[in-house]
């Protein structure tokens, strides 16, 4: 496995000067984040589509410093109802051509959130069976919206030989194995995961767990990003709207590697992504809000070099070992 950095941690520095930072603490791959929930503040799509000279400028900086890109990210809601959602649709489309253009194999997306019916105006992410309409709205958004849309992009992408990578984010229509399994089903490899760690944690359940589950087969490209469930929790759960600043009262944070899960949780995590043969990269999102941003990332590769390094140690010593 290999080290990579989605590089919207850095938002603050220029190109070169994040490519260097990541040359330096030894990452071997970096994601660009293109739009939608991003700045994309290291890349410009319209001008890497529009002129081959951009892109060759990018491949070269990229070169000069052993770097690769990991995927291409354009994270938003394409099936939102209102303006947002056609605005989404086409950076998904910009972004599955970029890829082609650059050689890149992935671009990472969230499934979407619709509206709980034709006249709804904002997305409506439905979390119980109960009130009984919430299943009703439920089936609309998978038949009539989820669906649908995944059909037409996964033949975008297929023809563009580009794999999408599906983020199991909460707020989205998957967010989980299970509603990643039912778009699965229904669309095919053309769409695989980009599993994150945090956003199962903040939901309460077990990444390992979610790891086996899934099998290699399924996990196209992992984040490597940790959450720390905070004693408020204990009162409230962790289901939490205040924003994530400040973070003092809140019920969960996004932290560096190691903050949340300890150096052993992100040893299993790593050793369980090798047991159902990932073997690819694992891109640092650092989100925290707390710490110097260089010293969280410095603290991410530090942990996450552990878990790989002490995974592939693990293997060499037991190869029989039971998955």
């Amino acid at each position: 496995m290999r080290i990579g950095l989605n590089t919207d941690g850095l938002a603050a520095f220029g190109i070169e000067e994040t490519l260097d930072f990541a040359k330096a603490q030894g990452v071997d791959a970096v994601e660009f984040g293109l739009g939608g929930w991003s700045s994309a503040p290291h890349v410009e799509i319209a001008s890497l589509l529009a002129d081959g000279k951009a892109r060759d400028r990018l491949s070269g900086l990229l070169h000069d410093r052993g770097l690769a890109i990991s995927a291409l990210n354009a994270s938003g809601n394409p099936l939102h109802p209102g303006s947002i959602g056609p605005n989404d649709t086409k950076l998904a489309h910009d972004a599955i051509a970029l890829a082609r253009l650059l050689g890149v194999e992935r671009v990472i997306m969230m499934s979407g959130l619709p509206g709980g019916g034709p006249d709804e105006k904002m997305p409506n992410w439905i979390t119980s069976s109960w009130p009984l309409e919430a299943m009703e709205m439920l089936e609309w958004q998978w038949t009539e919206r989820v669906i649908p849309f995944w059909i037409r992009i996964a033949a975008v992408a297929e023809k563009a030989e580009v794999r999408i990578c599906i983020e199991n984010h909460g707020r989205q229509c998957v967010y989980n194995p299970a509603s990643y399994f039912r778009l699965r089903e229904a669309i095919g490899p053309a769409v695989g995961m980009n599993f994150d760690p945090s956003h199962l944690l903040w939901m309460g359940g077990d990444p390992i767990s979610a790891i086996r589950a899934l099998g290699g087969e399924n996990i196209y490209h992992v984040h490597g990003k940790d959450t720390h469930i905070e004693p408020e929790a204990r009162v409230n759960g962790t289901l939490d709207t205040r924003h994530v600043v400040p973070v003092r009262g809140r019920t969960w944070n996004f932290v560096p590697l190691g903050h949340g899960l300890s150096l052993r949780g992100w040893l299993e995590i790593a050793t369980a992504l090798r047991d159902v043969g990932y073997d690819d990269v694992i891109s640092i999102e650092n989100e925290d809000y707390t710490l110097d941003t260089t010293a969280a990332i410095t603290q991410s590769v530090e942990t996450l070099r552990f878990a790989i390094d002490e995974s592939l140690r693990r293997a060499d010593k037991a190869p029989d070992r039971p998955k």
